[in-house]
């Protein structure tokens, strides 16, 4: 089984997105959508602008 995307409503009504490892631990959350639709979306922008994005490490800086 891969990883998945899931889609939940918090007690505003707010929808939101999930990366879920296979393994079913959270390895990253999505804003905040006030509609289904926008929240869809969200999940289809994270697949297009980040499919193989690189790490940048800023542990180094100041903080």
């Amino acid at each position: 089984m891969t990883g998945r995307y899931l889609i939940t409503r918090d007690e505003t009504g707010t929808y939101r997105f999930a990366l879920v490892a296979a393994n079913g631990q959270t390895v990253a959350a999505g804003e905040g959508f006030a509609t289904k639709a926008a929240c869809v979306n969200g999940i289809e922008s994270v697949r297009r602008i980040a499919p193989d994005a690189p790490i940048e490490d800023r542990t180094h800086l100041a903080v």
